[in-house]
């Protein structure tokens, strides 16, 4: 690792810091210059290496602790191995990758200062702290041996509100098109609302009927929202098209009420517009690439309705346009070039409703056409849910990227996870497969010059 140099200055769960666990540990808390408070954790037998986690999402407005690990078991299991455990708030809640870069940079230089230089340095972040950590690892190489993303929207900001334009797209063109719905360009947080309410309002009329639920089915496939998706439902027959529409529907109905109105609004106001567009988007294409189009077809046969008619009513309909300004802000922010410098490891569940798995086959077309493919390596968790590991899960998956920076070898197999995962919670059962996510429906990345621009 190179000399770090001191700097002055997408999960929903609140972790609260952990308390040291006995006197002659180290618990420090405080602000950094920008305001984001931090917290850091050091045990006395401290083995040297430091972990900079990057938090998950925070809605703006919403509660913003400083948090240095995905949740307090997790912190405890790390810090009785010896990890010393850091990270901020972010002076910002919301789409804050500009403050959220620069503030974890200076924890890690305040770490420095008052510790020492650590043998070494691990970023690694759940959510939209996993699209942090890979900003971190793309951008400040000199300052990391290695990444760990868990559940990252490792697609990048623009591919991300893309993807997240496309349902809504489809729903208000199917189940309202003559409503005056905006779907981008918000004045405010109430217009946003307002436009999420009308839009729910339409999908749950539409769960009440056959035709409905078929084309919300269509909404889901076009964001790859899988049928098994949460740890309170029970696991659908692969064939029971009718219980993963239902399933996909709580999804879907989660992504209006904030990700697709609020959350974008949001982020518009950050980067000066509408960073998003579907100009150019063939529906048809789309819908035929994803995993989900056999259950999308089998309920509009149920239905007796013409797939063929809606996806031709969704290719003539007027489409959204970008400003390219707010494009360009989102790529000097949130876009990655697949340029790594050190090993990252990424894992993700296969049933995540909220950074579908699919993510991952976006940033891997990214760091191989970049030519650091060798330095990438990902692994999958078979379970429902948005960022819902095992604490021996993630310790696992953080044994398999030491053991590469130790040896230089991958050893990333189900396999070689699972056993490491069942050593460090004996508790419960891990569960790592082998696993390869369909492409990204619609990718784009600073490595790839082709993709279609707005």
């Amino acid at each position: 690792m190179r000399t770090p140099v001191a700097l002055l200055t997408l999960c929903l769960c609140a972790v609260t810091p952990v308390p040291a666990q006995a006197a002659t540990d180290t618990h420090l808390e405080g602000r950094l210059p920008s305001g984001a408070a931090y917290v850091m954790d050091v045990p006395a037998a401290w083995n040297g290496t430091v972990l900079l986690y990057s938090h998950g999402y925070v809605p703006a407005g919403g509660p913003n602790p400083a948090q240095n690990a995905p949740g307090p078991a997790t912190a405890h299991s790390l810090l009785d191995r010896g990890y010393a455990l850091i990270g901020s708030s972010y002076a910002t809640s919301g789409w804050a990758v500009p403050e959220a870069v620069p503030d974890q940079l200076a924890t890690l230089g305040l770490f420095t200062d008052r510790f020492g230089t650590a043998r070494r340095t691990i970023a690694w972040g759940t959510s939209y702290g996993g699209l942090v950590t890979t900003t971190l690892a793309e951008r400040h190489a000199d300052r990391f041996d290695g990444s760990l993303s868990l559940c990252g929207l490792v697609q990048g900001g623009v591919a991300n509100w893309n993807s997240t334009l496309d349902p809504v797209f489809a729903l208000k063109t199917l189940l309202a098109p003559d409503a005056d719905i905006p779907l981008t360009g918000f004045q405010d947080q109430a217009q946003a609302r307002s436009a999420a309410d009308a839009l729910l309002s339409e999908a749950a009329a539409a769960q009440r009927t056959a035709g409905g639920r078929a084309r919300l089915a269509l909404a889901a496939a076009l964001h790859d929202i899988p049928g098994y998706n949460s740890t309170t439902q029970t696991e659908p027959r692969p064939t029971d098209w009718d219980a993963q529409e239902v399933n996909q529907y709580t999804a879907v109905a989660g992504l209006l009420q904030a990700p697709a109105f609020s959350w974008r609004q949001e982020a518009e106001t950050r980067a000066g517009g509408n960073m998003s567009w579907n100009t150019g988007v063939d529906y048809t294409a789309m819908l035929h690439r994803s995993p989900l189009f056999k259950e999308v077809t089998e309920l509009y046969k149920e239905a007796g309705l013409s797939l063929r008619t809606d996806l031709a009513a969704l290719n003539r309909a007027p489409r959204v346009t970008a400003d390219p300004a707010a494009v360009r802000w989102m790529e000097r922010t949130s876009v990655f070039k697949g340029r790594l410098t050190d090993p990252q490891l990424d894992i993700h569940t296969t049933g995540d409703p909220l950074i579908p798995v699919q993510a991952e086959s976006a940033y891997r077309r990214a760091a191989v056409a970049a030519g650091a493919g060798a330095l990438l390596s990902q692994a999958y968790v078979h379970g429902p849910g948005h960022c819902t590991f095992t604490s021996g899960e993630m310790a696992g998956a953080l044994d398999a990227l030491e053991h590469r920076l130790d040896t230089g070898r991958w050893d990333t197999s189900p396999d070689a996870l699972n056993s490491r995962a069942r050593q460090a919670d004996p508790a419960s059962e891990p569960r790592y497969v082998g696993y390869r996510p369909a492409a990204y429906p619609r990718p784009y990345d600073l490595a790839h010059p082709e993709d279609s621009r707005p």
